[in-house]
């Protein structure tokens, strides 16, 4: 649960340290996630050549990824897990993989996204992670390979590594024993590094005459939005555990198995 300073990946975290019930913590140095590695170079970054990366997940559609590759350490697989797959084949592209674009225009962002259709936006895509087929295989694959004691140090990754990253890792800390609250705060915690890495993009949207709330709900995690994901868990499957064995069909050995590598 701390942020690793990498100075080439944004908002770069390890889960390890994370408090969970009776008294455990996660181990450190095996799950980590961030925001996209396109700017990645290990010659310039040791702490993340010191990680011994072994496996990486990327959760970003095609698009995004043809648009900012991924550096790969060497040695290290990269394991692909389109989470909006589904969500962009039947409903307008997510808020959460244009955002460059919108904030580019005020008037179109006002349009479309004004008037709290923004929050409303997020909060519908939240729900295709749980809801959705592409998503039920990216989060599978997580856990899955989180489970496996080969992976090796396992990086989860989207673009700004606040959504669709957040929800795995909430997945991820809940199965492990963290109560509520400190899956509430590891996800916020990124708000920071992520407003950081768009900071230049919102002062220049607002001083277009954007509106900041609109920008800061593109651009931030909010409760609500967690809550929307942990809401449809609750509606369709009564708990996370169902969701996990039904919804993602993770059979209850990969789940001890996961416990059993990442508790300490």
């Amino acid at each position: 649960m701390t942020a690793t300073p990498s100075t080439t990946v944004a908002n770069l975290r390890d889960l390890g340290g994370t408090p969970l019930s009776g008294g455990r913590t996660v181990r450190p140095g095996l799950l980590l996630r961030s925001g996209q590695l396109d700017r990645l170079d290990l010659d310039a970054d040791p702490v993340v050549a010191a990680l011994g990366l072994r496996t990486v997940i990327d959760f970003r559609t095609d698009a995004e990824r043809a648009d900012h590759p991924d550096r790969i350490p060497a040695g290290a697989r990269v394991l692909i897990g389109d989470v909006l797959a589904d969500k962009l084949n039947s409903a307008r592209m997510p808020a959460a993989v244009q955002l460059k674009d919108l904030l580019s225009d005020p008037a179109v962002a006002e349009e479309h996204l004004g008037g709290g259709r923004a929050q409303a936006l997020f909060a519908d895509t939240y729900r295709s992670f749980v809801n959705t087929g592409s998503a039920q295989a990216a989060y599978r694959m997580l856990l899955t390979e989180a489970a496996d004691p080969d992976a090796g140090p396992l990086l989860f990754h989207c673009t700004a590594g606040k959504d669709r990253t957040g929800w795995g890792a909430t997945i991820v800390l809940a199965l492990l024993g963290a109560d509520d609250e400190t899956l509430m705060a590891e996800y916020l915690s990124v708000n920071p590094a992520v407003k950081q890495a768009f900071a230049p993009m919102i002062e220049g949207f607002t001083a277009a005459g954007g509106d900041p709330d609109i920008a800061l709900a593109l651009i931030g995690v909010f409760p609500s939005y967690l809550r929307a994901a942990l809401d449809e868990v609750e509606t369709r499957y009564g708990s996370m555990e169902k969701y996990v064995r039904e919804g993602l069909g993770v059979a209850d050995e990969t789940v001890e198995a996961l416990r059993a590598r990442l508790v300490v």
